[in-house]
């Protein structure tokens, strides 16, 4: 059954605005979170878009740790923990659960993913009676690889379908073919019943069909057409016109 068809692992997520201590204080005067009530997920693809420093990411982090995500990163099963600098905001946020369970779920965060790929290669060195977790990542240690390639073994290896993957700015190591790639990648494991929730800031991964984007901004948070999203009106608007726009840009470095 396409994942269309049926509901969603995550159905929404709400903010339990009645216990927050205040929204004069961080994370909750965010503009994006001070604003929040209740957010609804896609069954496939949903987004989260915004300037830095609106509270995306802080955003994305809530969502995942609410679902029993470790807020560095990786399954439900890492435990590891590098520094604690995640906000309070999880406590906060009530999930909404569809009537089916993933079979599979991983949170990839590009701020932590060496901290995760260094725990791998850390519970690999240990005995253990089991197979090394790195098969699971391709077989090859993560700090082995480039930063792109490592980022995209994890898409293609350990993503296996069934799941709910939640991201935050995967794109951060890859060129815009692999950003591409992995536009298939997603394409190929939402038809094996997955669903997406990616912060980004990557027009070209945004483009993925029906998908939902939530644009974070002063006004809070709002849903959006693709075309809409302020990052696919400067990327054209500088593709179409990038002598006018660079002159404009470099004008007060001259002279």
């Amino acid at each position: 059954m396409p994942m269309s068809d049926q509901a969603a692992y995550l159905r929404k997520m709400e903010l339990l605005r009645e216990r927050v201590p205040s929204f004069r204080e961080y994370p909750f005067n965010l503009d994006a979170v001070r604003a929040l009530k209740t957010i609804e997920f896609h069954p496939k693809v949903t987004f989260f878009v915004g300037e830095n420093g609106v509270g995306k990411s802080t955003l994305i982090e809530a969502v995942a740790v609410a679902l029993g995500f470790n807020p560095e990163g990786g399954t439900i099963n890492f435990t590891f923990e590098t520094a604690r600098t995640h906000s309070e905001l999880s406590h906060y946020l009530r999930p909404v659960r569809g009537p089916q369970r993933p079979k599979d779920g991983f949170f990839f965060r590009a701020e932590s993913y060496y901290n995760l790929a260094t725990n791998i290669d850390e519970m690999d060195r240990e005995p253990s009676y089991s197979a090394p977790i790195i098969d699971s990542y391709g077989g090859r240690s993560l700090h082995e690889q480039s930063h792109g390639e490592s980022f995209f073994a994890t898409f293609l290896h350990r993503f296996g379908g069934k799941g709910l993957y939640v991201m935050d700015e995967p794109e951060a190591a890859l060129s815009p073919s692999r950003q591409m790639a992995m536009l298939a990648r997603m394409h190929r494991l939402v038809g094996l019943h997955s669903q997406f929730i990616i912060a980004t800031h990557s027009p070209i991964l945004m483009a993925y069909p029906d998908a939902w984007i939530y644009q974070l901004n002063a006004e809070g948070i709002q849903r959006v057409a693709w075309q809409e999203t302020d990052h696919y009106i400067i990327t054209k608007q500088f593709l179409n016109n990038h002598d006018r726009m660079l002159g404009e840009l470099l004008a007060d470095n001259d002279g």
